[in-house]
C-alpha cells in the first residue's frame, strides 16, 4: 500500500533547535549543568503537557536557578530558522501525502504551528497533545491514532535514531535525518 502520510520531527529536522543557547540565555548555565541539578523527569513531564510552563521554570527556582523567560523566548524565537531545502520539500508534498509535525517539543510548538509550519503541514501533533514522547511506543500509536492510517503507510523521519528505532518498532517506515537531500531519496524509494 503506498505511503499516505509523512511524520516529520520538528526540530532539528524540520526547524533549527535554538534550546541550549535560549536556556543558557535564560539562566547562563549551560544545558549539562541544568540536567545535573535537575530532576531528569522534568523536561520529559512538560513536554507530555503534565506541568505548566510556568511550573517548569518555578522549578529551577527550587535548585537557585534564576530564570528569565523572556531571554529564553527571545534567543528561541530568533534562533529557529527552516534548515535547508525542507520548507521546500514540504510544498512539494502538498497534496500528494498529509504532512504532519510530529514532535516532542513541549506548548512553544503551537506558536511554530500559527507561524513557520503553517501553511506547509497538515497537522502538528505534539507530546503534549498526544499524551506521550519519543521513542515510547504510545507516541507513535497515539499519532497514528489521530490521524487514522496504519503504520504501514505513516513515513517517519527524526534526527534522533532513537526514535526512528521507536517507529520502527510500531510499524512504521522511518528515515534517520541528516539532510533534505538524502531525505529526498528515501522518499522516492518508498514512492512517494
Amino acid at each position: 500500500m503506498p505511503i499516505q502520510a509523512v511524520a516529520f520531527d520538528v526540530m532539528d529536522t524540520l526547524l533549527s533547535d535554538p534550546f541550549r543557547e535560549a536556556l543558557f540565555a535564560a539562566t547562563g548555565l549551560e544545558l549539562a549543568e541544568l540536567a545535573r541539578r535537575r530532576d531528569p523527569a522534568l523536561y520529559p513531564a512538560f513536554e507530555r503537557g503534565e506541568l505548566t510552563e510556568a511550573d517548569y521554570w518555578a522549578h529551577h527556582a527550587t535548585l537557585g536557578v534564576e530564570v528569565d523567560p523572556e531571554a529564553f523566548h527571545r534567543v528561541r524565537r530568533a534562533g529557529t530558522r527552516w534548515l535547508e531545502g525542507m520548507r521546500e520539500l514540504l510544498l512539494e508534498l502538498e497534496g500528494r501525502v498529509l504532512r504532519v509535525a510530529a514532535s516532542n517539543y513541549p506548548v512553544w510548538i503551537e506558536e511554530l504551528a500559527a507561524g513557520p509550519l503553517a501553511g506547509v503541514t497538515d497537522r502538528v501533533l505534539a507530546s503534549h497533545h498526544l499524551g506521550a514522547r519519543k521513542p515510547d511506543a504510545a507516541f507513535y500509536r497515539a499519532l497514528l491514532e489521530r490521524v487514522d492510517l496504519d503504520a504501514s503507510v505513516v513515513a517517519f523521519v527524526d534526527d534522533r535514531e532513537e526514535n526512528v528505532v521507536g517507529a520502527t518498532a510500531v510499524g512504521m517506515p522511518a528515515h534517520h535525518f541528516t539532510g533534505a537531500s538524502a531525505l529526498r531519496g528515501w522518499l522516492a524509494e518508498l514512492g512517494v
